[in-house]
């Protein structure tokens, strides 16, 4: 990165573009910007000249993007945020807990994490702006990876040389069943393995650990739906013979219409998730970084105390 162009792109002309993707259109990415429309133009036609292909398809109703334009935008995001990452570094050097924080959260914890964390964030941070994007353990670990999110509680993850983890808590796993359908008392492994599933698809953390600990035992889960939403699997659950693997956490609100059982891996052994605290081991972390993961650790840790 040199003069503001990094291997001949101008940042400009990437925040330029970035724009009009994500609003699919110039008149609107115009007006977000408050540049005039054919200066916008020109700066995106300049940015396709140099890379040599197209990034837009344009008609009359604005502009989709061509596939050169949507590995472009995964890039140009991450760039952008590398790029902030850099001057919040250079911040921090001063010591102070400024800049932007982002932090990643599995599906299962969002709901009943999010507003406890943006509070104590706002009240240790005043200076500071947070960010918190939902997503599966994979995804959070590859957004790490790209510089998307600076810190992620993760479920399950194999340890990594690229990524730094940190011990949070086990945290039980649960067979949630509708009160119609279900008495409420443990369940064994063998009795789990009867029941027909709604669970999210590999390489979910919860569905790698089931059939991990299913199959030591010589068994498979009967999978009747593959759903990647924690709602509409408890939505299906509770409307129709079907069970759920989850965590306490994904009931929070809800936990009237079901019933949670723990699963028994042996007779003293309740089948659990470890939960960790993960972030980069390959970028710099500043105070903000550091002193915004403790906060996360200490927050996860007083929801379940």
């Amino acid at each position: 990165m040199a003069g503001g162009t990094i291997a001949g792109m101008d940042l400009k002309q990437l925040e330029y573009f970035v724009h009009v993707a994500e609003l699919g259109s110039f008149t609107r990415a115009s007006s977000v910007l408050r540049v005039a429309q054919p200066a916008l133009s020109r700066q995106v036609r300049s940015l396709e000249v140099e890379l040599r292909q197209p990034l837009f398809d344009r008609n009359g109703r604005g502009v989709t993007l061509t596939e050169a334009g949507k590995r472009l935008l995964a890039h140009g995001r991450g760039i952008q945020q590398q790029v902030e990452r850099a001057r919040q570094d250079l911040e921090d050097q001063r010591g102070a807990a400024t800049g932007h924080l982002a932090v990643g959260l599995p599906p299962s914890l969002s709901r009943t994490l999010t507003a406890p964390l943006v509070e104590a964030f706002r009240a240790r941070f005043p200076r500071a702006t947070l960010t918190v994007v939902e997503g599966l353990s994979a995804y959070a670990l590859e957004w790490l990876a790209l510089g998307r999110i600076d810190c992620a509680a993760v479920y399950n993850v194999a340890p990594s040389a690229a990524i730094d983890l940190q011990p949070v808590q086990d945290e039980a796993l649960f067979l949630v069943s509708a009160r119609a359908h279900a008495p409420a008392k443990p369940v064994s492994l063998a009795k789990l393995a009867e029941h027909e599933l709604v669970m999210p698809s590999r390489p979910h953390s919860i569905r790698m650990l089931l059939e991990t600990t299913l199959a030591g035992a010589g068994l498979k889960p009967r999978i009747g739906l593959e759903i990647e939403s924690v709602p509409a699997i408890l939505d299906l659950v509770e409307r129709h013979p079907l069970h759920a693997v989850l965590a306490a956490d994904a009931l929070s609100g809800r936990a009237d219409a079901f019933v949670a059982r723990p699963i028994l891996v042996t007779k003293d052994q309740p089948l659990a998730a470890h939960l960790w605290l993960a972030t980069s081991a390959q970028r710099p972390r500043g105070p903000l970084v550091e002193q915004g993961r403790a906060l996360l650790a200490q927050v996860l840790r007083a929801r379940a105390g």
